[in-house]
C-alpha cells in the first residue's frame, strides 16, 4: 500500500516536532512538510498535493477552518483536526474531517485516526478507479453511466421506453404520442397505428414495433394485433372462449386464442 503524504500544521514547534517523530514510526505515514500557520500551509499543500494534513484549530492569522475555506474541492486533502479544545469537534465534522484528536495525543488514538484516513483513501481510490471504467465504457460503446453501473453490479439494466415514436410520410415526419396509441394491427409490409382517431402507416416490422412498446401496457392479442390495454373499456366472453375487446370509443378487436391468456390475466389482475 503506498503511503499517506503528510503535512502538519500547528504553532506550536513543540507539537509540530512531537507529532512528527511519532508518526516517523508509523510505515504509512510519510511526513512531507511541517508548516506553522495557515499560510505556509496553503503554500505546501499546492506543492505536495498531500493525501493528509494534521491540522491545528487555534492559530494566529488563518485558523484551521479558514485554511479549509481556502482550498479547492478537487485539491482537498484527508484532514485530521488536532486540538486542545473539544468544543470545536462538531464544526470539525461539518467539513467532513477525517477525525479530531484531542491534545495530548493518546497513541491508540492516533493510531486508530490514521487507520480511518487510510480508509478514506481507500474508499476514494476505489470510487475514482470505478469512475475511470465508466468513462472508458461510455466512451467505447456510448451506453449511459446508469447502464453501465448496473451491469459492473450484476443488475439488469433499466429498460426505457419512448414517449412518442415517429412516422414518416413522405419527406414529412410525424411524431405520434406512445400514450395515444389505440391499438396496431399488420397489414402486409406495414404497420396501421391507430391514434386519436387516425391511422398512420409505418414500414416497420410487428416484431420492431412490438419492442418499442412498454409490453407491461401493450399486449399482443393476436399474430397481426397489439392493443393498448390502458385504453380498453370492456371485454366479453365468446362462446368459442375467445375475447371481444371494447376499447374506449367504441372499436372492438378480438383476441385470438393464441393469446387469450395473456388478456385473461390482464381482466382477472
Amino acid at each position: 500500500m503506498n503511503t499517506l503524504k503528510t503535512i502538519i500544521v500547528d504553532d506550536e514547534s513543540l507539537a509540530r516536532r512531537g507529532l512528527s517523530i511519532r508518526l516517523q514510526h508509523i510505515p504509512l505515514v510519510d511526513v512531507v512538510a511541517e508548516c506553522s500557520d495557515g499560510f505556509e500551509a496553503l503554500n505546501a499543500i499546492a506543492e505536495h498535493s498531500p493525501d493528509l494534513v494534521f491540522l491545528d484549530i487555534q492559530m494566529p492569522g488563518m485558523s484551521g477552518f479558514d485554511l479549509i475555506k481556502q482550498l479547492q474541492a478537487d485539491n482537498m486533502p484527508l484532514i485530521i483536526f488536532v486540538t486542545a479544545f473539544d468544543e470545536y469537534a462538531v464544526d470539525a465534522f461539518k467539513v467532513h474531517a477525517v477525525d479530531y484528536v484531542l491534545k495530548p495525543i493518546d497513541d491508540d488514538r492516533l493510531h486508530e485516526a490514521i487507520e480511518r484516513a487510510v480508509s478514506h483513501r481507500e474508499q476514494e481510490d476505489a470510487s475514482r478507479t470505478k469512475e475511470k471504467l465508466v468513462e472508458l465504457v461510455m466512451g467505447m460503446t456510448g451506453a449511459s453511466a446508469t447502464s453501465i453501473t448496473q451491469m459492473a453490479e450484476g443488475a439488469e439494466p433499466i429498460k426505457t421506453w419512448p414517449d412518442k415514436i415517429s412516422v414518416k410520410d413522405g419527406s414529412d415526419i410525424q411524431f405520434i404520442k406512445v400514450a395515444n396509441i389505440q391499438w396496431v394491427d399488420a397489414a402486409g409490409d406495414y404497420m396501421c397505428v391507430h391514434a386519436e382517431g387516425k391511422t398512420h402507416i409505418m414500414r416497420i416490422t410487428m416484431k420492431q414495433l412490438e419492442a418499442m412498446l412498454n409490453p407491461s401496457v401493450f399486449l399482443r392479442i393476436h399474430r397481426s394485433t397489439i392493443v393498448n390495454s390502458e385504453g380498453i373499456s370492456s371485454a366479453q366472453t365468446l362462446n368459442n372462449g375467445e375475447y371481444m375487446l371494447t376499447l374506449e370509443g367504441g372499436s372492438q378487436l378480438k383476441v385470438s386464442r393464441s393469446y387469450r391468456d395473456r388478456v385473461k390475466h390482464l381482466l382477472t389482475a
